[in-house]
């Protein structure tokens, strides 16, 4: 269904598309939300589909898509990330991973978060110290690292463990990711009692150490009842919102949970959301072999036949479910509770905050839309300018844009807001996003007349703008408010909650400047540093900075690891290694 400016703002699918579509044209039986969107719609555009199960993949891809107002639509659409372990070297590497599974050796996962990962590896780390460093800085390391010092490695770069012993405890960290915890607990009871037959009571202690380790990691993480791939899904629905809550067990462990609140207008049955959560979820990732459920989908049968497909195994759904699987589903429908809740009430305090700033700026209604200017550069080289918007959720990081400034004297603050402002409200006068109530210039009066000149050029006349100055003594708390008709500054409420909010966005207007401004100038050192080498075209500099994982690694490196590299000669890098260290004699 799509709207008079040819916007889709709903997406749905039918086994009879004539008693589908004639529920939202009728007013008895449609629900007043329907009723709304059927006022907007201008047009109705129809996909005939071979198969009912082709209709929910190809609905699924296009709200994931087009996300339609109407619609119930995910917010987070990463892969998952996994941990990898290397197989193509002596001392294989463990890490982090995300993206295409493209290298050579295991892939254990899926985790619902990096955290999760993270969180993972410093476990292992501190049970088999298996090397989780870069390549490029494993290779040229010299002496052991802090890592060693510290007993999460065993130092394999410098030949401080055989290749043999080395791999007992790859092969240990293998069978603790496949969750074969109790069998490996066995065999280092059984390498410990042959250690201390042995009278080698030092070996004997470390196996000891390792297994109170490996019983406490797996009595917090094990899952009673569950040997399999299982994904538990719980949804909680309060005051038109929503939230589903994930937990993943693999292998009978829990490796985490994640949380999502699906975009939604008005009250839906949570049947439905799980519904449009499975069905978008797993569109692209992998799914296990069992779904819990809190609410049974109405299209159950449907869902498990397609998923089946994309998973190429059988995947059940279940929802009445007994004993230890209760327990965890009804943990998951406590976490959703609570975590949503918790969204609430944020929402309801960021409410409150542009309830404070409307009487603070004597606005006429209460803003919808805020947008907040800065600039970042270092003695004027390589200037930045973030563009940051909130709404009454917070923040709309996927609204945030970024802009290099060019043409202008280094160091002219006012002539990058002049361009930044520019730039962005063009966009805004060919459609490209809203209109903010109120426009945020970190800065004073000079800064607020160059956006209000932009402005003013682009006959944009209904756009407030304030300027937020830091004061005399730059503390939080102490800015002052400047507005383009008043000589005087606004005095602002002491400890007012719209206060509170302007400084949120400046601050985030803030950071997103400065670590753009970082970016630029860290690619731009990069390739003059590089670019200055005779002899090094640009596919070469791309694959040094792909070998040594960046300039830092490329630095590091010897002239022999330099030369491993396909194309570069004994000559170039006799003259890459000199470029990076001829300062070293002076």
């Amino acid at each position: 269904m799509l709207d008079d400016k040819g916007e889709i703002i709903y997406i749905g699918k039918a086994k009879n598309l004539k008693n589908r579509v004639s529920t939202y044209f009728n007013n008895q039986v449609a629900s007043s939300k329907q009723q709304t969107m059927v006022a907007k719609v201008a047009n109705i555009e129809v996909t005939v589909t071979h198969t009912e199960g082709e209709a929910l993949l190809l609905e699924s891809q296009l709200i994931k898509r087009h996300k339609p107002r109407y619609n119930i639509s995910l917010r987070d659409d990463k892969s998952f990330p996994y941990i990898f372990l290397s197989s193509n070297q002596d001392f294989p590497q463990l890490t982090f991973h995300r993206g295409a599974k493209s290298k050579k050796g295991q892939y254990f996962g899926p985790y619902p978060s990096a955290g999760a990962v993270r969180e993972s590896l410093k476990l292992l780390q501190k049970i088999f110290p298996v090397r989780q460093c870069d390549d490029s800085y494993y290779n040229n390391r010299t002496r052991p690292c802090l890592q060693y010092q510290i007993e999460r490695c065993t130092a394999p770069c410098v030949g401080l463990i055989d290749k043999p012993t080395y791999a007992e405890d790859v092969a240990s960290t293998v069978m603790f990711l496949e969750g074969k915890g109790s069998l490996l607990i066995e065999q280092l009871i059984a390498k410990m009692e042959q250690a201390a037959d042995k009278q080698r009571y030092e070996l004997a202690a470390t196996y000891r150490d390792q297994i109170g380790r490996l019983r406490t990691v797996l009595e917090k993480n094990f899952v009673h009842g569950e040997r399999g791939d299982v994904d538990i899904i719980a949804c909680a629905v309060k005051a038109n919102m929503a939230c589903v809550q994930l937990f993943f067990i693999r292998n009978g462990q829990h490796l985490g949970n994640k949380v999502s609140f699906p975009k939604m207008i008005g009250e839906y049955d949570p049947a439905a959301i799980i519904q449009a959560f499975i069905s978008q979820y797993y569109l692209d990732k992998p799914v296990p072999y069992e779904l819990i459920v809190s609410h049974e989908p109405e299209e159950t049968g449907l869902l498990a036949d397609v998923l089946s497909g994309l998973a190429k195994h059988s995947v059940a759904i279940a929802h009445n479910v007994r004993g230890e699987r209760a327990k965890w589903l009804q943990m998951a429908l406590t976490n959703a509770g609570n975590s949503l809740l918790s969204k609430l009430a944020d929402k309801q305090g960021i409410y409150t905050r542009f309830l404070s700033l409307q009487e603070e700026l004597g606005c006429t209604e209460t803003p919808k839309r805020l947008e907040c200017f800065d600039i970042s550069h270092t003695q004027g080289d390589q200037t930045v300018a973030s563009c940051v918007v909130f709404d009454r959720d917070g923040p709309v990081k996927s609204a945030y844009r970024r802009f290099n400034i060019v043409g202008i004297t280094g160091g002219d603050d006012y002539a990058a807001i002049y361009q930044a402002v520019s730039r962005r409200f063009k966009r805004l006068k060919q459609g490209e996003h809203e209109a903010p109530d109120i426009l945020f210039i970190d800065g004073g009066k000079g800064q607020v007349r160059e956006a209000q000149k932009a402005l003013a050029e682009l006959a944009i006349n209904d756009v407030m703008i304030v300027g937020v100055s830091k004061g005399p003594d730059r503390k939080p708390g102490m800015e002052k408010l400047i507005l383009v008709e008043q000589e005087q500054p606004v005095n602002v409420s002491p400890g007012a909650s719209g206060l509170l909010l302007i400084q949120h966005i400046r601050d985030e207007a803030h950071r997103f400047a400065i670590t753009g401004h970082r970016q630029r100038r860290g690619k731009v050192a990069k390739q003059s540093v590089l670019e200055s080498i005779v002899g090094l075209g640009a596919k070469r500099r791309q694959l040094l900075l792909k070998q040594f994982g960046g300039l830092q690694g490329i630095e590091q490196a010897g002239v022999d690891a330099l030369c491993s590299i396909d194309g570069i000669s004994k000559q170039l890098a006799q003259r890459i290694y000199d470029n990076f260290h001829h300062h070293d004699d002076h």
